[in-house]
């Protein structure tokens, strides 16, 4: 295992058997292989001055999941995780179980590619039961295999019993254990196979002591709403209870939504959490975005802050270089700041296919130390206050090293 990977461990090890000591930023060898990968020119000589310098936390830094390139996401494991990596603030994805309880995960559908449950007695449980690929006589796929497991099938009892990991499947999978394990979702060298799991409540209390601040996103039901008498308003006051009886202060929490009935909602009936609410784009390309217009219009609603995806922020000038989108410009035109999401969630850079969240730049892309003149343009032109990233040490780096908050 590598050196950090190894400290990283102990650091959890220790933090888990009951230490209350808060996890201190510490260095992290990506930022300077990332570094090292940047051609010649004042932004490699400036981060490269920077190497070896004391690592500071950073709200510039958001823990996206936690620390989810090598940790189970949304795990006690990811979140101490990105805390070391000097995330100044730290994502939980809110969902609810069968008895309406809140837990951090992704999406309320996910428990078959985020946790062990197909491996469990509440395999059982799950809306879809697992179902093996299916091949023809030649062995060529038929139907892949397919399972669904829901935060919903099960109450917050029984979703604690069970392991966060690595999310993905093994579409080819015969076997139950095949499906769990394979492909994306096997464990890799640098982080552990498995995760503990928290409530919504749990996380604040963890985050808390980390000393981080928190951005908990309601995710949307899959279920019809309302679901056993709890409304949409009841299920977004909720998220907004559990911080208020842990006695964390508004300034503290970054309530986020990519449904906008919940923006407006925190905004007039919890206004001291609505004025840090943050508006998640959903458009799945650059020609959905909204226009100048819609900015205003959101501005005047008392939206003050749009995260979108990395690729709606940038674009391409007529020399190749990485420069700020139109949109970009539009919303901070309209008085709007701006959230990027997410760095270091698309693989390898420089294949030609850089993935969704860079396909605006694309051909810009050409290897992945290219990944620092994209977070350069997102804050230094773009002026974005903070970027999402599933290995906060690389964002905590540049802001540390170019004086960011």
């Amino acid at each position: 295992m590598h050196r950090y990977g190894t400290l990283l461990v102990a650091a959890l090890a220790s933090f888990a058997a009951g230490a209350t000591d808060i996890v201190a930023p510490r260095p992290d060898p990506r930022p300077v292989t990332l570094v090292a990968g940047l051609e010649d020119g004042p932004l490699k000589r400036e981060l490269a001055a920077c190497i070896g310098d004391p690592v500071r936390r950073t709200s510039f830094s958001l823990g996206h999941r936690g620390a989810p390139l090598h940790y189970p996401e949304h795990t006690r494991e990811s979140y101490v995780a990105a805390a070391a990596m000097g995330a100044g603030i730290i994502e939980c994805d809110v969902t609810f179980t069968r008895d309406k309880q809140l837990v951090c995960r992704h999406a309320q559908d996910d428990l078959h590619t985020t946790t062990d449950i197909l491996l469990t007695p509440l395999a059982a449980s799950c809306v879809q039961p697992f179902r093996p690929a299916q091949f023809d006589a030649g062995g060529a796929l038929l139907a892949p295999a397919a399972a669904e497991c829901r935060t919903s099938d099960i109450t917050l009892a029984e979703f604690r019993t069970l392991r966060g990991k690595r999310d993905g499947f093994d579409p080819r999978a015969r076997t139950v254990e095949e499906y769990v394990w394979g492909g994306s979702a096997a464990p890799d060298a640098l982080g552990p196979g498995t995760g503990t799991l928290v409530s919504h409540a749990e996380s604040i209390a963890l985050l808390r002591e980390l000393g981080v601040q928190m951005v908990p996103e309601l995710k949307q039901p899959v279920v019809g709403m309302p679901y056993d008498g709890m409304t949409q308003a009841q299920y977004a006051q909720r998220l907004i209870d559990d911080y208020k009886a842990a006695g964390v202060p508004p300034g503290a929490v970054w309530p986020q939504s990519f449904n906008l009935p919940d923006i407006l909602y925190w905004i007039e009936r919890e206004p001291e959490f609505g004025r840090q609410a943050v508006y998640l784009e959903d458009a799945e390309s650059a020609s959905q975005l909204p226009d100048a217009a819609e900015f205003k219009r959101l501005q005047a609603q008392g939206v003050r802050i749009w995260a979108p995806p990395l690729f709606a922020l940038l674009t391409v000038d007529d020399r190749g270089a990485i420069v700020p989108s139109p949109s970009a410009r539009d919303a901070r035109a309209a008085g709007l700041e701006l959230v990027a999401w997410s760095l270091e969630r698309s693989g390898t850079l420089g294949a030609g296919r850089n993935g969704w969240y860079y396909q605006t730049v694309d051909a810009a892309l050409r290897k992945d130390s290219d990944v620092l003149h994209v977070l350069d343009v997102l804050a230094r032109q773009a002026h974005v206050r903070a970027v999402f990233s599933d290995w906060p040490a690389t964002t905590t780096f540049y802001a540390n090293c170019t004086g960011l908050n």
